[in-house]
C-alpha cells in the first residue's frame, strides 16, 4: 500500500527521493513517512560505517587500473554523506598495520552496499512495488 507521500511523487520527485536516500541512509524511508524503518536504517548503517572507521579501515581511492580497488571505492561512495564527512575529516586513510584492518574494510564496503539496497527499497516503495 502506497503512502500519501509516495502517491504525490512524479519523475523529478523520484530522482530527489533517490538522491536523498543515497545521501542520508534511511532518508528515503523517512521522506515517505516510514519513520521507524528509516531510523533503523539510519542508525544501523551509520553505526556500521563508523565501526569500520574506528577499526582503522580504509576508504578506497578510485583507481581504474585495479578493478577490485575501484569496486571497493564505489561501494564506499555508496554510503553517501557519511563517506564525504569521513573524507573531509581525514578518516579515509586507515592503518594497514592494524590487526582489524581487513574486518574494518568489510564493514565499510558492506555498509555502502546495504545503503544501495535501502535506496532501492525506498524507490520501490515510492513507485508502489511494495
Amino acid at each position: 500500500m502506497r503512502t500519501d507521500a509516495a502517491k504525490r511523487l512524479d519523475r523529478s520527485g523520484l530522482v530527489l527521493l533517490a538522491l536523498g536516500a543515497w545521501l542520508v541512509p534511511g532518508g528515503g524511508h523517512l521522506w515517505l513517512g516510514r519513520r521507524r524503518k528509516g531510523l533503523v536504517f539510519l542508525v544501523a548503517l551509520t553505526a556500521m560505517f563508523a565501526i569500520g572507521l574506528a577499526l582503522h579501515g580504509r576508504l578506497f581511492p578510485f583507481d581504474s587500473s585495479e578493478p577490485l580497488v575501484f569496486l571497493a571505492a564505489v561501494a564506499n561512495l555508496a554510503m553517501g554523506l557519511p563517506y564525504f564527512l569521513a573524507c573531509a575529516i581525514g578518516f579515509d586513510q586507515g592503518q594497514v598495520a592494524a590487526v582489524t584492518f581487513e574486518y574494518a574494510n568489510a564493514f565499510l564496503i558492506v555498509a555502502g552496499l546495504l545503503n544501495m539496497l535501502v535506496v532501492l527499497d525506498a524507490f520501490d516503495t515510492a513507485v508502489g512495488r511494495k
